[in-house]
C-alpha cells in the first residue's frame, strides 16, 4: 500500500497496489500515476510494516546465491531476515508506521487550459480539492504532472531540464524570468510537442530523443532519500515517458524450496548464527536455553550442531547453482504411486509419471510437481533496457543495477505456492539435434542477431545458445496448448527453464510450467492433471507452431537485418509464440518456432519434432 510521504495517523492512503507488484512493476524507484498525483515509490528505507507482521521469508539457497553475486561488501543481508514481504497497509487505521512512503514526482505541471498550457513548478501552484490548479482563468483550471522526466541507463532519475532545453541547452541566452508553456498536437507524437518561452525561444521535444543531446547525468536517486546521489555518472540523460514500458525493469531472482541434504543443518543454524557462532562444547547447553535457539535446534544432537558450526566457521561447502540443484532434485523423484498424497507441510512434492499415450520421441521424463514453493526477491532494477539473466536465472549485478535501499539489510520478496509439470527432453536427442548442419547454421544466424542487439551493452551475458531457443519456444507453445484444458488462463502459467549445454557439469534440457499465487495455500490441481495427457498437448502445440497467421513473413524473419530491431527472435511473433508478460522469463525474446516444428520456407532439419508427437 502506498502512503503519502507527509501523512498523519488516520489519513487515508494515497493509493494501494498488490504486494507482488512491489517487487515487479512498482518496486523501489518506480513511477506510478495515482488518482490525483504522480509519485515515485520510495526505497526500502522508507518501507515499514506493522509490529508483529511476521513478514520474514526464509530461503537460505536464494540468500547464498545473491550474496555470491553481490559480495558482502556491496550488500549485507541479515542471516535471520534476508527477505521480507512488502508491507501490508492497514486500511482500517492507516498510519506512517505501516506502508510504503512515496514522493511526488515530477515537480513540473502543465496547465490544462488550452489557451494557457503553462509549464509550472509545483510550489507556484495552489492545491484545491486534492488537485493542483493554475490562476490563469476563472474558475481555476486544473494542472496535471508533466509526463516526461530525464533518466539514464544506470537507473538515475531527475526532472527534465525544461528551461535550458527550451533555450537550446545553453546555445540561446537564458532570459531573466523564463515563462514556459508546453504545446502538444492532436496525436501526441514527439514531433508535435513544442516547448516555448515568453522570450521567443522554442524547441521541439523530438530533438531530445537523439543520444548525447541532453546534459550529463548528475546521479540523482530521489527514491533513496536526500543525499543519496551518485557522483560521477558517465552517462548522458535521456528523455523518458513516466508511464512507458521502458521506465522500469525489475530484476527478480527466484529459487524453489528444495531439501539440500548437505546443508540442511546449516540452514537451520542460519537464523540464529549471531548466537551460535560462539558455540563450544562447554557453552552449547547454555545457548540452547535461549528460546529462538531452542526452536532452531529442536531434534538436533550436540554433535550435529557442533559439526555444522565448525563447517560454517571454516571454508564454506560449495553449493550448486540455483537451477542446477533444482533440476537434479526434480528429475531424481520416485515414480508416482496410486493413492499416495503429498504431506501437508511439504514445500516440494513431485513424482515421475508416464503419459497415457507413452513418452513421445524426444522426451526422457515427465515429472508431476504436486506442491512447490518458490521465493522471488527483487535485487535491483534498470531503466530503458532490461538486463538479461544468465541460464541460472541470475544477474551480473556488478554491471548495471540501481539500488533498492541505502541502509536496509533485506530485500523485498514474495512466497508463491503452487503446482507444475516438468518436461525433460532426451539429452541424447538434443545433442544429436544440436550437431545437425542446419541447426548449427541457424545458431550462427541467431547469434549474429544477439550480437547486433548487445553490441553497445557493457556486461551483457553471452549468447544463451540454440538449446535455450528450443526450450523457450517449446515452452511458449505448450503454455498456449495446455491453458485450453487445465482451468488456468495462459497468463497464469509461468515458465521456468532449465538449460545447460552438453559440456556443462550437469547438462540440462527441461521446462517447468507452474502456476501459483502469492498468499494462497495451494492450487486447483488442474495443471498437474495435464501432465498425464502431455502427448495430446504436445500434438496440439505442434499444430499451433507449424503455421502462423503471419506466415510467410514470420517464418522468414532474419533477426540481424530486421529494421524493426527484433534482433532476439527468429520465426516468432504475436500470432504464434508471444505469451503474456507474467508467463515469460525473457520478455518474449529468444524464440524461434522453426527449431521446434517445421515451418514455411525453412529447412525441416531445423525442427526437433519433425512430425506430430
Amino acid at each position: 500500500m502506498a502512503r503519502r510521504q507527509r501523512g498523519r495517523r488516520g489519513e487515508r492512503p494515497a493509493g494501494a497496489i498488490r504486494q507482488s507488484q512491489l517487487i515487479t512493476t512498482y518496486g523501489p524507484g518506480a513511477m506510478i500515476d495515482l488518482v490525483d498525483q504522480a509519485v515515485l515509490v520510495g526505497g526500502l528505507d522508507f518501507w515499514s510494516s506493522a509490529p508483529g507482521d511476521g513478514d520474514v521469508i526464509a530461503e537460505p539457497r536464494l540468500r547464498h546465491a545473491i550474496l555470491e553475486r553481490f559480495g558482502e561488501g556491496v550488500l549485507h543481508l541479515a542471516p535471520a531476515a534476508a527477505f521480507r514481504k512488502p508491507p501490508a497497509g492497514d486500511d482500517q487505521e492507516p498510519h506512517r508506521g505501516c506502508g510504503v512512503q512515496v514522493l511526488e514526482l515530477p515537480d513540473w505541471f502543465v496547465c490544462q487550459n488550452p489557451k494557457c498550457r503553462a509549464l509550472v513548478r509545483r510550489f507556484a501552484l495552489e492545491r484545491k480539492g486534492g488537485r493542483y490548479v493554475h490562476d490563469c482563468a476563472k474558475p481555476f483550471p486544473e494542472c496535471v504532472p508533466v509526463r516526461f522526466v530525464a533518466a539514464c541507463t544506470n537507473g538515475h532519475l531527475e526532472e527534465f531540464p525544461w528551461i535550458s532545453f527550451a533555450h537550446d541547452l545553453g546555445k540561446i541566452k537564458l532570459c531573466e524570468t523564463p515563462s514556459l508553456s508546453l504545446h502538444e498536437g492532436a496525436t501526441g507524437d514527439f514531433s508535435e510537442i513544442v516547448v516555448k518561452c515568453q522570450c521567443g525561444a522554442r524547441q521541439r521535444l523530438s530533438s531530445a530523443l537523439a543520444r548525447g543531446v541532453l546534459p550529463r547525468c548528475r546521479g540523482e536517486r530521489p527514491w533513496l532519500g536526500p543525499g543519496a546521489d551518485e557522483v560521477g555518472c558517465p552517462e548522458h540523460l535521456r528523455l523518458l515517458v513516466r508511464t512507458a514500458s521502458n521506465a522500469y525493469f525489475s530484476q527478480v531472482v527466484s529459487a524453489l524450496s528444495i531439501p539440500e541434504k548437505d546443508h540442511q543443518i546449516e540452514n537451520r543454524l542460519e537464523p540464529v548464527w549471531d548466537v551460535l557462532q560462539v558455540a563450544r562444547e562447554s557453552n552449547l547447553p547454555v545457548l540452547r536455553e535461549i528460546p529462538k535457539v531452542r526452536s532452531a535446534l529442536d531434534g538436533l544432537s550436540d554433535d550435529e550442531v557442533l559439526a555444522a558450526v565448525a563447517s560454517k566457521r571454516g571454508a564454506p561447502r560449495p553449493r550448486e547453482p540455483l537451477r542446477t540443484a533444482e533440476y537434479r532434485q526434480l528429475v531424481d523423484q520416485p515414480a508416482e504411486e496410486p493413492g499416495r498424497l503429498p504431506p501437508e507441510d511439504a514445500d516440494l512434492w513431485a513424482r515421475r509419471c508416464v503419459p497415457a499415450g507413452g513418452l513421445p520421441s524426444g522426451l526422457a521424463q515427465v515429472v508431476l510437481v504436486h506442491k512447490l514453493r518458490e521465493v522471488r526477491a527483487q535485487v535491483g532494477f534498470t531503466r530503458f533496457e532490461p538486463m538479461a539473466p544468465d541460464l541460472q536465472g541470475e544477474y551480473d549485478l556488478a554491471v548495471r543495477s540501481a539500488r533498492l535501499g541505502l541502509h536496509a539489510d533485506w530485500l523485498p520478496a514474495i512466497e508463491v505456492r503452487g503446482e507444475g509439470i516438468l518436461l525433460v527432453l532426451d539429452e541424447g536427442a538434443v545433442r544429436a539435434w544440436e550437431t545437425r548442419p542446419a541447426v548449427v547454421e541457424r545458431a550462427n544466424v541467431l547469434a549474429c542477431g544477439y550480437r547486433a542487439a548487445t553490441a553497445h551493452e557493457s556486461g551483457a551475458p553471452p549468447f544463451p545458445g540454440i538449446r535455450f531457443y528450443l526450450l523457450h519456444s517449446l515452452s511458449h507453445l505448450l503454455i498456449q496448448a495446455i491453458s485450453l484444458d487445465c482451468g488456468y488462463a495462459a497468463s497464469a502459467i509461468r515458465e521456468r527453464l532449465y538449460c545447460a549445454p552438453a559440456a556443462a557439469p550437469v547438462p540440462m534440457a527441461g521446462i517447468l510450467l507452474a502456476t501459483g499465487t502469492a498468499g494462497t495455500e495451494g492450487t486447483l490441481g488442474g495443471l498437474v492433471a495435464q501432465g498425464r495427457r502431455l502427448d495430446e498437448h504436445l500434438r496440439r502445440a505442434w499444430e499451433r507452431g507449424h503455421l502462423c497467421s503471419n506466415d510467410p513473413v514470420c517464418a522468414g524473419h532474419v533477426p540481424e537485418a530486421d529494421p524493426a530491431e527484433r534482433f532476439f527472435e527468429g520465426a516468432a511473433c504475436h500470432g504464434c509464440l508471444y505469451v503474456a508478460e507474467p508467463s515469460c522469463e525473457r520478455f518474449n525474446r529468444y524464440l524461434d518456432r522453426a527449431l521446434v516444428v517445421p515451418v514455411l520456407g525453412r529447412d525441416p532439419q531445423l525442427a526437433f519434432f519433425p512430425d506430430p508427437p
